[in-house]
């Protein structure tokens, strides 16, 4: 890890770490909610048992909240991991209806709370290309 990554990792990883740590043991009607907004962008996810989807969430929130937090992972491993998550969080934002204005990337007031996670994308690709540098 490279001493100016670590502001960026900590702020990142301590975040989807606390949110995957309080989905652990989601109520499944808060599991099947998630798993509706996820089977829009994602729609093998609408198959999946609400509980199972549950877990799957938790757990990888909890994975690559710790691969950000922890040093021996490589910028670029745990910026493409970040990447990867910030870029289903987009893809969900754009595939879900009332969630941004026909046609145009801006948000709507429902869907404010999920287009404020492209910081999550941007940051996952800022540690990806650093992480290309040698």
């Amino acid at each position: 890890m490279r001493l100016h990554h670590i502001p960026l990792r900590v702020a990142t990883g301590a975040f989807i770490l606390n949110s995957g740590l309080g989905k652990r043991n989601l109520p499944v009607e808060n599991a099947t909610a998630l798993q509706g907004m996820a089977g829009n962008a994602f729609p093998a996810f609408k198959k999946m048992d609400a509980r199972t989807f549950g877990t799957f969430l938790s757990t990888s929130e909890m994975g690559i909240g710790a691969a950000l937090l922890t040093p021996i992972v490589p910028p670029f491993l745990a910026g493409a991991a970040l990447t990867a998550f910030g870029g289903g969080m987009m893809t969900m934002y754009w595939r879900t209806p009332g969630m941004h204005e026909d046609g145009s990337p801006k948000p709507t007031q429902d869907g404010t709370a999920l287009a404020k996670d492209v910081w999550l994308l941007g940051a996952g690709l800022t540690l990806l290309l650093d992480g290309l540098r040698k």
